[in-house]
């Protein structure tokens, strides 16, 4: 088995006193896609905003390559390794499709003007939307700004890509646009942890499955047996609501 990528070990979390992260251990290896999946408030979005160190745990540590990312002093060039994509975009939306995919890659990377435009280009391209890179990002539908947002990230060419809920805030004949980028992505290799609702994309696409219920992994495993052998009876009560 090859190295892990990514290694959380024993991460709590706590707002105020509500425990929503309780000692959550899980590895994630290079090109794998891994589908965090469970009910709203089961502390999977929060466990996202961790590795990217959006929020800080009390307790644990999260290791990529091999270094405890807690303790970094230079955030921003952490992030640069690690891309997040939001399910409310947060695009600049008094800025160009092609702007918002230059301004993070001339920040963190210190990339020139031709340089990054060219990359912009180039991802834009590759999610459908270079046609519209002179549009003002507030003119795109939903789904439109998700395959930028997506392309910004890619930009920085991260060693992984984080998705929080993505099509979630997406009307549904939207979806599947979103859904295809992401499924072209994991086919070329790109490391991916996803937070989803969407059981079929996670059964055709993740290499791991993981299920969280009220702050705690319950079980994990192949989208073969986690979809189709559960064990646990909380995983097989979830299951059945959605599937």
């Amino acid at each position: 088995m090859s190295k892990a990528l990514i290694r959380v070990e024993n991460i709590h979390k706590s707002f105020g006193h509500l425990e929503v992260l309780k000692g959550i251990n899980f590895e994630v290896h290079k090109g794998d896609v891994v589908c965090l999946i469970g009910s709203s408030g089961s502390g999977k979005s929060t466990m996202l905003r961790c590795i990217n160190l959006f929020e800080q745990p009390e307790k644990g540590a999260i290791y990529v390559d091999d270094e405890n990312v807690l303790e970094t002093p230079d955030v921003n060039h952490y992030r640069s390794k690690v891309g997040m994509v939001f399910q409310s975009f947060n695009l600049f939306n008094n800025m160009s499709v092609l702007k918002n995919c230059v301004v993070a890659q001339k920040k963190v990377l210190k990339r020139k003007d031709k340089e990054a435009e060219e990359r912009a280009l180039y991802f834009l391209d590759k999610v459908g939307m270079r046609d519209f890179a002179n549009a003002s990002s507030s003119t795109l539908s939903g789904g439109q700004q998700q395959r930028v947002a997506i392309a910004r990230a890619l930009c920085i060419e991260p060693e992984i890509i984080l998705f929080d809920e993505p099509t979630s805030a997406l009307d549904p004949e939207m979806v599947g646009d979103v859904l295809e980028v992401m499924k072209r992505l994991a086919a070329e290799g790109l490391t991916m942890i996803v937070v989803t609702h969407e059981m079929q994309f996670a059964k055709d696409v993740a290499t791991k499955v993981i299920f969280m219920d009220k702050g705690v992994i319950e079980e994990e495993g192949s989208p073969e047996d986690i979809f189709t052998h559960p064990t646990k009876p909380r995983t097989q009560e979830f299951l059945r609501k959605f599937l």
